[in-house]
């Protein structure tokens, strides 16, 4: 079990882009999430650490739909981040243009042997994190490091998501979560029962660091 820490800043985004730029500078193996929020930290990552060339970066879900459509959480990682850098990092992309069995597939098979150092991701107002649903096959995957399946909110797309183990298995575990919104899946997921149905909380579970940041108003309900 591990206990979150939480950071309550009135500019979180500034503080995970230091993070996520120290990270790229120890050449980690860096998991993206999509988001507004997270793309206002890729944007300051991108001047803070303009060489990502010694990292490796992942995404941790994304939906099927090619990598030039507005919903793909790579494109929004490419223009808000990628394309900023003065040297890029090595891009493992889920190919969701690919049926999303075959695309779950093909990224399992590369993260094979991977350790994941750090891993990025967002909160859902249902409390999800990557595309991992309440009420969803994909969440109960324990063997499975990607899996694929139907979404559990908008965009209702298919999405290629990375599994509960694969989370777990993390070395550090980074959300990064805004708006007033948010404030009573913050409190169920980090404060709350740790069970299926606040899929975040079940991170909690773990041994890896899990560190929460938070504006003020994502923090109301702790």
């Amino acid at each position: 079990m591990t206990e979150p820490r939480f950071f309550v800043l009135a500019d979180p985004a500034a503080a995970v882009a230091e993070e996520l730029g120290a990270a790229a500078a120890r050449g980690e193996q860096i998991v993206l999430t999509g988001g507004s929020t997270p793309a206002l930290a890729y944007e300051r990552a991108a001047v803070l650490q303009p060489d990502w060339s010694a990292a490796t970066v992942w995404w941790g879900d994304e939906r099927c739909v090619p990598p030039d459509d507005d919903r793909s959480n790579f494109r929004l990682a490419k223009w808000s981040l990628l394309d900023r850098l003065e040297h890029e990092p090595h891009v493992h992309r889920i190919r969701g243009e690919l049926q999303p069995a075959d695309a779950a597939g093909e990224y399992e098979h590369h993260l094979d042997g991977v350790h994941l150092d750090f891993m990025l991701l967002g909160l859902g107002p249902d409390g999800h994190m990557a595309s991992l649903f309440p009420g969803t096959p994909q969440l109960l995957e324990r063997e499975r490091l990607v899996t694929s399946g139907e979404a559990g909110l908008e965009p209702f797309v298919d999405r290629v998501t990375m599994t509960l183990p694969a989370l777990l298995a993390s070395g550090r575990i980074v959300f990064l979560v805004t708006g007033a919104g948010k404030a009573e899946a913050v409190a169920r997921a980090f404060a709350g029962e740790i069970g299926e149905d606040v899929p975040a909380s079940l991170l909690r579970t773990g041994s890896a660091p899990l560190d929460v940041y938070l504006d003020p108003a994502a923090a109301a309900g702790l």
